[in-house]
């Protein structure tokens, strides 16, 4: 505490002593959504002498991966009425695009129903713009750079950047996003050196080196590979696209019409992986009794989402992982209307092919990738390719690996890895667990990294929600 005060708060000033209030300091490392929206809810909960530093190597935070891009084909996936830093005010995003008319240059946002689907940048400006005002007044202070190293010393933590600023935090928030995707290792051996093998899909300008011709292997059937194909069709790509995965599965489109969720799953919640299987599939078939899509299930399942998780024993959490998962993600993240336009445009031409195949041998003939595709009860085929792209899911079984900082926390026995390997373990209130089931109130978890616990955290408004159960965990924590 002493190099931000003297001992215990206290001052000499002409020999006499004056007491000045003792701030409390919260480290937030990483300024993606979830952290943004934690030091938003934190800074605004009215609390003094709370110095809130976030860091964030981007330029603003409150973009992350997800929301810092400037291409038009990405847009957000749900409505604008559905996106908001506030849970409580579903509509606040939808106004701000109103008031702001971020969509005035963007005829292809608002769709026949009425919704409104803008671009993905526009709701990164959004967040960033709600923690302006919090930035400039420095309630909020954004360190642009990355976290080198995190070190508990007695009670408070020191969090160390890259550019050598140090910071004693009584508070650390670990708002980190999950793990990028790993491609195969066959491609990753073969092509580490090929000039069109894309292996992090989100990297500026990754796909300039595609040229219009070229025959693409995308690896991938979920969110990535549709904004993948919407980005080359954008381009003026006409070459072929092959999208694989093991189970052939891509990700769904909106229902025609809006529908009031359908279904009920809490009063007597499953136990099991198995039941929770049977009861959605019931839910779905009484739904088109009433002439409702399956969406409307699925959506009252999201809502659902976290106690349906917490009735479900750990074991059988990991069969919904196991099993269950990549089902789930199709229906439940769904793809933008403009987006999809673009795919059914693609596969009604023979433009692009979904394949349900794994990925076998690999070899270059020049710069021709020869891939083979092993599908369950069909032929094992050799197809060639100009270019690879990876868009397969986060690679959970990484998270330590993508930060020193991470790795150096787990061996310290601070964190470990929960149970069902979707993120870090943690307590109702996102307080982290060190290795012996502890908790510790001065570490939590923010964000996707909390999944593991919370069951649904990837999309809005579950991780603003989430948001707002961690800052009133931090205040609590910093009030003892």
């Amino acid at each position: 505490m002493a190099n931000r005060f003297l001992a215990d708060g206290v001052s000499v000033t002409n020999s006499l002593v004056q007491t000045k209030p003792v701030s409390q300091t919260v480290a937030i490392l990483g300024g993606g959504f979830s952290g943004a929206a934690v030091a938003y809810h934190l800074a605004l909960g009215g609390r003094e002498h709370t110095d809130i530093t976030v860091f964030e190597p981007r330029e603003s935070i409150g973009k992350g991966l997800a929301y810092d891009t400037a291409d038009p084909s990405h847009r957000i996936n749900v409505p604008a009425t559905r996106m908001s830093l506030l849970p409580d005010d579903p509509d606040h995003f939808a106004r701000w695009v109103e008031q702001q008319a971020v969509v005035a240059d963007d005829p292809d946002a608002a769709r026949p129903n009425g919704d409104v689907y803008p671009r993905r940048g526009v709701f990164g400006a959004y967040v960033h713009d709600q923690l302006s005002p919090l930035l400039q007044s420095g309630a909020v202070r954004h360190a642009r750079t990355e976290v080198r190293s995190v070190t508990k010393i007695g009670g408070p933590w020191e969090v160390t950047a890259s550019n050598g600023e140090t910071v004693i935090a009584d508070v650390v928030v670990i708002a980190t996003t999950h793990p990028a995707p790993s491609a195969p290792l066959r491609l990753a051996q073969v092509l580490a050196q090929h000039p069109r093998f894309i292996a992090d899909p989100l990297a500026p300008g990754c796909l300039d080196v595609i040229r219009p011709q070229d025959r693409v292997l995308i690896v991938g059937n979920g969110l990535t590979s549709a904004d993948v194909i919407a980005s080359l069709t954008r381009r003026g790509h006409t070459g072929s696209l092959v999208s694989v995965s093991r189970r052939g599965l891509r990700s769904r489109g909106h229902a025609p019409l809006t529908q009031e969720p359908f279904g009920d799953f809490l009063n007597t919640p499953a136990k099991t992986a198995l039941e929770l299987l049977v009861r959605i599939r019931a839910a779905i078939r009484d739904a088109g009794k009433s002439g409702l899509t399956w969406h409307a299930v699925i959506d009252q399942v999201r809502i659902g989402g976290q106690e349906i998780w917490s009735h479900l024993p750990v074991h059988e959490r990991r069969q919904v992982v196991r099993h269950l998962r990549p089902y789930w993600d199709v229906h439940r993240f769904r793809i933008a209307p403009q987006v999809e336009d673009v795919i059914n445009t693609a596969l009604a031409e023979g433009r692009l092919q979904v394949e349900r195949a794994g990925i076998g041998a690999v070899r270059t003939s020049g710069e021709t990738i020869l891939v083979t595709l092993a599908g369950r009860g069909a032929p094992v085929q050799e197809l060639a390719f100009d270019a690879v792209v990876v868009t397969t899911g986060p690679a959970h079984g990484q998270i330590f690996g993508q930060s020193g900082w991470l790795r150096q926390l787990a061996a310290d026995g601070h964190v470990h890895l929960d149970p069902t390997g979707l993120g870090l373990a943690c307590n109702a209130r996102s307080q982290a667990l060190d290795t012996k089931g502890e908790p510790d109130k001065s570490l939590l978890i923010a964000g996707p990294l909390a999944r593991g616990y919370f069951g649904e955290l990837m999309g809005l408004p579950q991780v603003s929600e989430h948001a707002v159960l961690v800052a009133q965990t931090v205040a609590d924590a910093i009030s003892d």
